[in-house]
């Protein structure tokens, strides 16, 4: 059989020797130039099929201020300084104890609210206990996480803060109460009729006690005043959140902190099952069927996705910064917990980004042993990490995430890329069934993402047709947005001279202020503004009139009139 083949093969070959053979040299030139020419048909006819790199920021025409320029200001800054009608709160003899349950923006967020309830009921406030076994199983206490220290003399021209009830009062009978959610002014001044009874009014839940909106500016700032600038983190997680964002940055002189929230809580608690096997599935089906506190047993995961109540996967996420233009080199540090289906699912975020960074790759093993015995001490770690962030990027809108959107806000810091889940779970399908080109998907994203960058704007409020407590609920949380009462700019300036047709040329400048500094050179009033008018004292004097009835509260100061007038507005 094998020399049978063998002989058949030669034989083959003997022919078309022969063939060839008697063919013509130019006829053989012919054939080759012919078979090179169909060869460089098929390449070029292929090559207009392949798309090496569809979301290449040079082919899509992005340019690189698109990506990284955070949007505008406005010339709008953090305000977070009292009024000239603030009173501080005295509350020597009447105490209000608090214990708080959850992670750290329930923490964070409860604390600043009775902070404010502490000042209106003109309390003094002991330093809150923490719960958070039943949510991380963690520890911690107050000091564990936060500065004390800091945190007392930060807010002493605000609210009396102590460490401890004096010992007389331990054993004195408490008010034990549960505030309504929600609450304004007018209900806690009905509390202080508690005083009359007790020394002590023990707040047994603390996260969202305060209404939204329509609170005084002086409170509402107040707020802030305990969340952004009292509520400082202990020197050792400070210390090392900073020089995390230095070592990245000596990596890449930017980078993108992505909130990939794809863990196993979070997908079993939203009945979120896309992309996972089915044995993956049914784990999830059963840890929530397993876990008393989840009330919604029966979900379609299908519908989930579809209303954007799903996180997004490490793929999709992957997908979804591609078309917005980032290249495949972009520095992304990961902030999040252990990612459901471990490296595997982490490999489809890498497989489009290979330049991706957890705190355990930044950080040594002994700095980060420092905090192992607290989770919500390394969760504090990846908050510093992605406030600091040039583009943060939160795959779910979850609390955490707009804890950390709020505070950017806040500062008016950097850019905030608020992924449309519900949009995009329909354009990634389409993706995926060939509906839609690369270019054509990363158009479309785009476009629809154009608006959702962390731009000023005010709270969104209730959901039409909803009262009371529902309201509340369907409201934007303060802290996520605490937009306008935390914020002052020329824009003030403006309305005044429109509403008095004043036409005045000037320049707009900033000058620092020697005063107004707590003892850790943090800024306790901002500075002030000054504006340089080219205009004759007369009509200064005129206008100074219309701006004290405009803004009563406004105080003017140093006023010169040597060809320029300065007016140093040292409140709004």
């Amino acid at each position: 059989m094998f020399n049978h083949r063998g002989s058949s093969l030669m034989k083959n070959v003997s022919t078309t020797t022969k063939f060839i053979s008697r063919k013509s040299p130019r006829a053989i030139a012919l054939y080759i130039f012919l078979l090179f020419a169909f060869s460089i048909f098929i390449f070029v006819f292929n090559a207009g099929n392949i798309d090496d790199d569809p979301f290449d920021p040079i082919s899509l025409q992005i340019t690189d201020e698109e990506l990284w320029i955070p949007p505008s200001s406005r010339g709008l800054r953090a305000c977070a300084h009292p009024t000239s009608r603030y009173i501080a709160t005295i509350g020597y003899d009447r105490y209000l104890t608090m214990e708080c349950d959850g992670g750290l923006r329930q923490m964070r967020t409860g604390i600043s609210d009775m902070v404010a309830v502490a000042h209106i009921m003109n309390a003094t406030l002991v330093i809150p206990k923490l719960f958070t076994q039943s949510y991380r199983h963690d520890s911690s206490t107050f000091s564990d996480i936060f500065d004390e220290l800091h945190f007392i003399t930060t807010l002493q021209r605000d609210v009396r803060i102590v460490k401890e009830l004096p010992k007389e009062l331990e054993l004195v009978p408490r008010a034990e109460k549960l505030f309504d959610s929600g609450s304004n002014v007018v209900y806690y001044k009905e509390m202080t009729q508690l005083w009359k009874e007790y020394q002590v009014i023990h707040v047994v839940k603390s996260d969202s006690r305060l209404a939204n909106n329509n609170l005084p500016l002086d409170i509402q700032r107040l707020r802030c005043r305990s969340m952004y600038h009292a509520l400082r983190f202990i020197p050792p997680i400070e210390r090392l959140g900073k020089e995390l964002v230095d070592r990245l940055r000596t990596q890449s002189e930017k980078y993108i902190a992505l909130h990939l929230r794809y863990e196993k809580d979070l997908l079993a608690f939203t009945g979120c099952t896309y992309g996972l096997t089915d044995a993956e599935s049914e784990e999830l089906r059963i840890l929530r069927e397993n876990t008393k506190d989840w009330k919604v047993k029966d979900i379609n995961p299908a519908q989930q996705r579809k209303g954007g109540f799903c996180p997004l996967t490490p793929r999709e996420a992957g997908i979804f910064l591609r078309a917005i233009g980032y290249p495949p080199s972009t520095l992304i540090y990961v902030a999040s917990g252990e990612i459901y289906g471990g490296d595997a699912r982490l490999s489809e975020l890498k497989s489009y980004f290979p330049n991706i960074v957890f705190k355990e790759k930044l950080a040594t093993k002994e700095e980060l042993n420092a905090f192992a015995k607290h989770s919500t001490q390394s969760v504090a770690l990846d908050y510093i990490v992605s406030v600091e962030s040039d583009v943060f990027v939160p795959s779910y809108s979850g609390r955490m995430a707009r804890a950390i959107e709020g505070h950017r806000r806040f500062l008016v810091h950097g850019k905030t890329i608020s992924p449309d889940r519900k949009g995009l779970a329909k354009l990634f399908d389409e993706l995926e069934k060939g509906q839609l080109k690369a270019s054509q998907f990363s158009e479309l994203v785009r476009q629809s993402h154009k608006n959702r960058r962390g731009a000023p704007r005010k709270r969104k409020g209730p959901a039409a047709g909803t009262k009371g407590e529902e309201a509340f609920r369907t409201e934007e949380f303060f802290y996520d947005n605490p937009y306008h009462e935390t914020r002052h700019g020329v824009s003030y300036l403006n309305k005044a001279k429109a509403s008095h047709s004043y036409w005045l040329q000037g320049n707009y400048q900033l000058k620092k202020s020697s005063s107004g500094h707590n003892d850790d050179g943090t800024s306790y009033l901002p500075t002030p503004i000054v504006i340089s008018f080219f205009t004759p004292v007369a009509s200064m004097e005129v206008f100074l009139k219309h701006l004290d009835i405009a803004f009563p509260t406004v105080k003017v100061s140093n006023l010169q009139a040597k060809g320029k007038v300065f007016f140093y507005f040292t409140d709004f």
